[in-house]
């Protein structure tokens, strides 16, 4: 399907919309996919490989766009393996993670061909064996760590903590015997990703620097071959608000020194070093397409009803996953790109308004008192870089609205338009 599509606002912060669309409506962008995957890249120290980590936006055109890019798939679940199959990802290029793991899913993750997982601890190490045992294979693992201390400048730190991502680097170091596998399945590598979500350069080198350090202990610690080591991500990108991503220009420079005195070798991959991203690859990517249903005034406020909500977008703020939600709106069908420029024939003056979803519940609410021109029912909005954590990070089964359309294009054509449906099925179990 192809249609030609219309520029709306500049850019920068507003993507071309297909004409006519019905709402909700995510619309992705690969040629800012692409885009942003060269930004990220000019970052990173050469030779690196990448992943990208499915669970910022698992839609197949988008996991098939950055593996052609080079990205290897990192996923979590079975829904995230099976995506990544579906964009014709290879199974030898699929990395596994997740800090628990059922037997059934590695079994379906062995059956489909993958080979290299992320394990967090002594149990996840004696599961994996006996996985790979029953289906008579020999695999490979990272061993994820948790090292002490935490990351300034994280929106979200993933170590440092009690935490069930990892294994202790105390407990790796004192008991590197337990660590490095059986029979059927053999370390292959570190895993460390300490943070998510920093904005500030310094603050990111700092995230690396301390993973670097501990992977250098480590690695002599353990005593045998790491041919891999992950130092995960932490990049960060702005959430359903106006922006660019952040960038980091002098990063590349700093870990590549840092680089050649730990880990001597890595610039002939002895050992590969590797980075993850999720966010900073498909944020930008992503506006999410809603229409206004209803203006109102409720005791003495003015109240807009959109026909996206937290159903849709911003369902993981309540889970503390991402900050409270207060997004930009955008204006796409109209010369002025923020809210504010005003709107003829709309129905109340301008002034803050409560923005609401449609959702029975008093909680579905993007803001309490946002800065608004005179709108009206039927007005379409854009709430810019949601590409990533929208709506496979919302409250979709929540009242069982529809899930929105997800709109892929590329050089201003569509080319595709579908939609999620969820079947209720008898199970034999």
């Amino acid at each position: 399907m192809s249609e030609t599509l219309h520029s709306a606002a500049p850019a920068a912060q507003s993507p071309v919309v297909p004409q006519g669309i019905s709402t909700p409506a995510y619309i992705y962008d690969l040629a800012r996919v692409r885009s942003a995957y060269e930004r990220l890249r000019s970052y990173l120290p050469e030779p690196s490989e990448l992943y990208y980590s499915l669970k910022a936006n698992p839609h197949p055109d988008v996991v098939a766009a950055l593996y052609a890019l080079g990205c290897r798939a990192e996923v979590s679940s079975p829904g995230e393996l099976e995506a990544a199959l579906a964009a014709g990802v290879p199974s030898r290029d699929i990395l596994y993670t997740g800090p628990g793991k059922r037997d059934e899913d590695l079994d379906g993750a062995l059956t489909a061909g993958v080979r290299d997982f992320a394990v967090d601890s002594t149990w996840g190490i004696d599961q994996l064996d006996r996985a790979a045992a029953r289906h008579e294979v020999t695999v490979t693992y990272l061993l994820r760590v948790n090292p002490g201390g935490g990351s300034r400048g994280a929106g979200l730190r993933m170590t440092g903590d009690p935490s069930a991502f990892g294994a202790d680097a105390e407990d790796i170091a004192t008991h590197p015997g337990r660590y490095t596998g059986g029979e059927h399945a053999r370390i292959d590598g570190l895993h460390l990703y300490l943070a998510t979500n920093i904005t500030d350069e310094d603050a990111l080198g700092d995230s690396f620097s301390e993973a670097i350090a501990v992977a250098s202990a480590l690695r002599e610690a353990l005593g045998v071959p790491l041919r891999t080591i992950d130092l995960g991500g932490g990049f960060g990108a702005p959430y359903a608000r106006a922006g660019d991503l952040p960038g980091y220009p002098g990063l590349a420079g700093r870990l590549a020194g840092e680089l050649d005195e730990a880990l001597p070798g890595w610039r002939q991959n002895a050992p590969t070093v590797a980075f993850e991203s999720g966010r900073y690859l498909t944020a930008t990517c992503g506006q999410l397409l809603t229409r206004i249903l209803d203006v109102k005034d409720s005791h003495g406020r003015r109240v807009v009803v959109l026909d996206a909500g937290i159903n849709h977008l911003g369902g993981m703020a309540g889970l503390r996953r991402v900050p409270p939600l207060h997004p930009d709106v955008v204006r796409v069908d109209s010369e002025p790109t923020q809210l504010t420029q005003g709107a003829e024939d709309a129905s109340g003056p301008p002034g803050p308004a409560m923005i609401c979803g449609p959702l029975c519940t008093p909680l579905d609410t993007w803001a309490r008192s946002h800065p608004l021109p005179a709108v009206a029912p039927g007005d379409l909005l854009s709430v810019p870089n949601t590409g990533a954590y929208g709506l496979h990070a919302s409250l979709v089964l929540f009242l069982g609205h529809p899930a929105p359309l997800e709109v892929v294009t590329d050089t201003g054509r569509v080319l595709r338009s579908d939609r999620l449906t969820f079947v209720r099925r008898p199970c034999a179990d």
